[in-house]
């Protein structure tokens, strides 16, 4: 709903805060700033803070190891707020350091957490839904769990109106299987049946707003595109679609990925949209990778 359509309905101007105004928060701030909402938010980097103002978005500097006071007003006045800061050691830092001033803010009418599909741990390439047991791998995904939960009780206990978007690996201008190839990084590991999930910046976009316009809190959403697919396979389209050879297939034990990288191939499972389709009515504008390497390539990413 633009601004204009919020005062034909006596309703508060929309104004949204993002805890964390990164690459898929980012994309739902641009998305709403063009219907004239106004939009606030966090970051980290205090060189980012100029270039985000240069947008006209209101930015405020919050980190847990430098935590430096939010306006009050900042959060009162929202009336939807948007978090995509990853939970540390010690918890979710926004529940932890603003969970009380959310439970007050009267206007807020939408909450959304960003989580991830790495919730639901290794399926050995089976499906999981919304409603599939949460057996996380790794320790990040095990905090993510925690997060998840944390804000659920902020919905069960102060009526929070929280909805949780559980993303798989996400792309898009800038950070696709393109980039990777042009910068001579590629890889071809060959581990046959494994498979990911992915999703466009934008398609996130698409499924926040779509929430946004029907709102059910307390609900868990899967954030992915309509085909599962291997990591080796997307690489292979991405070079053909760059006109240069793909790298040779091989082994994960051979690829010299980072610890990180590694625990990344520790899972293995197809997510299931039917949910963001059937209860959200998305339809995505990029359903497979190839669809969406194919539109970052025709508008010159």
């Amino acid at each position: 709903m633009t601004e204009a359509q919020h005062a034909a309905n006596g309703a508060a101007a929309p104004r949204l805060f993002c805890f964390g105004l990164g690459f898929s928060a980012l994309a739902l701030a641009r998305r709403v700033m063009a219907d004239g909402w106004a939009v606030a938010g966090t970051t980290r980097s205090d060189d980012k803070m100029a270039a985000l103002a240069a947008e006209g978005i209101e930015v405020f500097p919050f980190d847990r190891e430098r935590p430096r006071e939010i306006p009050a007003a900042a959060l009162a006045g929202a009336t939807h707020l948007l978090s995509s800061i990853a939970p540390d050691e010690q918890g979710d830092p926004v529940i932890d350091c603003y969970g009380a001033a959310l439970a007050g803010a009267e206007a807020l009418q939408w909450v959304g957490y960003l989580s991830t599909t790495g919730v639901y741990g290794t399926r050995d390439g089976g499906w999981v839904d919304e409603d599939s047991d949460l057996h996380p791998s790794a320790a990040r995904s095990r905090r993510r769990v925690q997060a998840e939960e944390a804000w659920l009780s902020a919905w069960r206990e102060n009526r929070l109106l929280v909805h949780i978007f559980r993303l798989a690996g996400i792309y898009g201008p800038g950070r696709s299987m393109l980039d990777t190839v042009r910068a001579g990084k590629a890889k071809r590991i060959d581990r046959p049946g494994q498979v990911f999930s992915r999703i466009h910046v934008d398609d996130i976009a698409s499924v926040l707003q779509a929430s946004i316009a029907r709102p059910n809190p307390g609900r868990v959403y899967n954030v992915c595109d309509d085909g599962p697919a291997s990591p080796a396979e997307v690489t292979a389209y991405a070079c053909s679609l760059l006109g240069v050879e793909p790298p040779p297939l091989v082994p994960l034990e051979e690829a010299g990925l980072s610890p990180m990288g590694l625990s990344f191939w520790s899972d293995n499972k197809r997510v299931s949209n039917r949910r963001l389709h059937e209860e959200l009515g998305v339809d995505l504008r990029y359903p497979t990778y190839k669809a969406g390497l194919d539109a970052l390539l025709a508008d010159g990413h």
